[in-house]
C-alpha cells in the first residue's frame, strides 16, 4: 500500500505536539537588533507558523490515509475534535510565551516556558491517545497498518 507521509511538524501538530522535535518555534529567535532599532513585526511572526491554520486540512489528510468508514465517524470525529483542541490550545500557549517579542528573555525564563510547553504538550498527546486508541482498536489491519506508517517516527523527514 503506498501511503504519503507527513513531516514531523506536521504530523507533531496533528498529535498535538506542535513541532515540539528539537527547536520549537515558540524558542526561536531572530538574531538580535540594536536597541532602537526596529524589530520584527509580531504580526508577520505570527503568521509563520501556527498550529490551527491548516488542521482542516491535515484532519482531512488523516481520514482519507485511513480511509475512515461511516461506521467509524463518530469516533473519528472524537479525534478531530481533540486535533483543533489541541492546536488552539498549543497557539494560545505560545502567544502566551512568546509575550512581549522586543523584551530580551534570560536563559531562566526560557527554559521555564520550555518546560511549561512540554508540560502542555504532554498534556495534549494523554488527551489524543484517549480519543485515539478506541478508534484504532475498531480500525481494520488495512487500516491500522496506515496508521502505523503514519505515526512511525522513522518518516519525520518525507513530505506529505
Amino acid at each position: 500500500m503506498k501511503t504519503r507521509h507527513l513531516t514531523l511538524p506536521a504530523l507533531a501538530v496533528l498529535v498535538g505536539l506542535g513541532g515540539f522535535a528539537g527547536a520549537t518555534p515558540a524558542f526561536a529567535q531572530a538574531a538580535p537588533t540594536a536597541p532602537g532599532a526596529p524589530g520584527p513585526d509580531r504580526a508577520q511572526h505570527e503568521h509563520r507558523w501556527s498550529a490551527t491554520r491548516h488542521i482542516e486540512g491535515r484532519i482531512a489528510f488523516m481520514k482519507a490515509e485511513l480511509k475512515i468508514t461511516p461506521q467509524q465517524e463518530g469516533q473519528w470525529d472524537k479525534v478531530a475534535q481533540v486535533l483543533r483542541d489541541n492546536a488552539n490550545e498549543t497557539d494560545a500557549t505560545m502567544a502566551q510565551l512568546r509575550g512581549q517579542p522586543d523584551q530580551p528573555k534570560s536563559a531562566v525564563d526560557r527554559l521555564a516556558a520550555h518546560g511549561r510547553f512540554a508540560a502542555l504538550k504532554a498534556k495534549q498527546t494523554d488527551r489524543l491517545l484517549a480519543a485515539f486508541q478506541p478508534l484504532y482498536q475498531g480500525l481494520s489491519s488495512d487500516q491500522k497498518q496506515a496508521a502505523d506508517h503514519l505515526f512511525s517516527p522513522h518518516h519525520h523527514h518525507h513530505t506529505i
